[in-house]
C-alpha cells in the first residue's frame, strides 16, 4: 500500500504540491513524518472535470485507487459557478471519501477558500520575482491595493487569482502550472495562514506523526 493519493481539480493545483513534495525533506516543513510522495503514483488532475466535476464525481475517480493507498486527499476550489459554497462541499467531498473507502480518519477534503492562489500570497521576495515584479513585497501590496485587490487590514486578497493574473499580466508572463511549481518549491510554509493549508497539514500530522 501506498502512503497517500493526492486527487486535484487542474494542473495549476498539480503544479503546486509537485512543487512543494520536491522540496527535500519536505515533512519538515509541515512538521509531519516522512512518507514517500511519486507523482506518477500519488498525484491525479481531474482532466476536464475542474472544480465542479470533482465535486460532483470524486468518488469514481477515488474508487480506483481505493486498494492502492492508505489515505486520500481531494483539493478543491471554493469559488465556481454554480458553488453551493465553502461548507456543502467540505460535506460533499467528505461523502466521496467515505463512500471509495477511506474513512474521516483516513481521507480528507480540501476546499480553497475561494481558490488556489489564495496559497501563493505570503510576504516573500520568491512571490515577486516568480510573478516577474520588479520591487520588494511590501511594494506589490500596495499596489495591489490600489487596484482594488486587496484591502488594507486584509491578510489576503480579495480576489487571490485575479490579483495573481493581473501581475502576470504587468510582467508580460503567460499564467501555466510551471508558476505555480515554482512559488511551492520556494516560498516558505511557516507564514502561511490559509485555513485550507493548515486542514491540510493536520490531516498528515495525524498520518504520518513526527518522529523524535
Amino acid at each position: 500500500m501506498r502512503d497517500c493519493l493526492f486527487l486535484v481539480a487542474d494542473k495549476n493545483m498539480e503544479g503546486m504540491l509537485k512543487g512543494f513534495f520536491s522540496r527535500d525533506a519536505f515533512h519538515r516543513a509541515l512538521d509531519c513524518g516522512h512518507f514517500v510522495f511519486v507523482p506518477r503514483h500519488d498525484l491525479v488532475v481531474a482532466h476536464g472535470l475542474n472544480d465542479p466535476g470533482l465535486y460532483t464525481r470524486a468518488n469514481e475517480l477515488l474508487q480506483t485507487f481505493s486498494n492502492t493507498h492508505r489515505h486520500a486527499v481531494v483539493i478543491v476550489d471554493a469559488d465556481w459557478d454554480g458553488s453551493p459554497g465553502k461548507d456543502a462541499i467540505s460535506s460533499r467531498l467528505s461523502a466521496h471519501l467515505n463512500s471509495a473507502g477511506w474513512t474521516n480518519d483516513s481521507g480528507c477534503g480540501v476546499v480553497l477558500d475561494p481558490e488556489l492562489e489564495n496559497w501563493v500570497w505570503q510576504d516573500s521576495p520568491h512571490v515577486c520575482s516568480v510573478l516577474g515584479y520588479k520591487g520588494a513585497f511590501s511594494e506589490l501590496r500596495t499596489t495591489l491595493e490600489n487596484q482594488g485587490f486587496w484591502q488594507e487590514n486584509e491578510t489576503k486578497p480579495d480576489r487571490p487569482k485575479e490579483a495573481v493574473e493581473w501581475v502576470l499580466r504587468q510582467s508580460k508572463i503567460g499564467r501555466s502550472s510551471s508558476i505555480y511549481q515554482q512559488l511551492a518549491m520556494r516560498v516558505t510554509t511557516r507564514g502561511c495562514t490559509d485555513a485550507a493549508f493548515d486542514k491540510l497539514r493536520n490531516a498528515l500530522l495525524q498520518w504520518f506523526p513526527a518522529t523524535t
